[in-house]
């Protein structure tokens, strides 16, 4: 899946969800749209894993005040 925005993604999972609790489609459809919604899911999950690990490299500095370092993708996956 190419990368899509958070907003649109949260957008069609939204929608998937909405038309598989109506219950109108059928069963080939339904787990189309399920596998789609699966997938949807773990791309905003990994966006949201992202900005929070963003958000920790802000850290406190000795001062009190606050020191906003780079964050670099490819070490914090080493990390987990």
């Amino acid at each position: 899946m190419a990368e899509i925005k958070f907003e649109e993604a949260l957008k069609k999972l939204e929608k998937i969800v909405s038309d598989l609790e109506a219950g109108k489609l059928p069963l080939e459809e339904s787990l189309k749209k399920y596998e789609e919604g699966v997938r949807l899911a773990q791309s905003c999950s990994k966006i949201l894993d992202t900005a929070q690990k963003k958000v920790d490299v802000l850290t406190k500095k000795d001062a009190g005040g606050f020191e906003l370092k780079p964050f670099d993708e490819e070490s914090a996956s080493e990390k987990e």
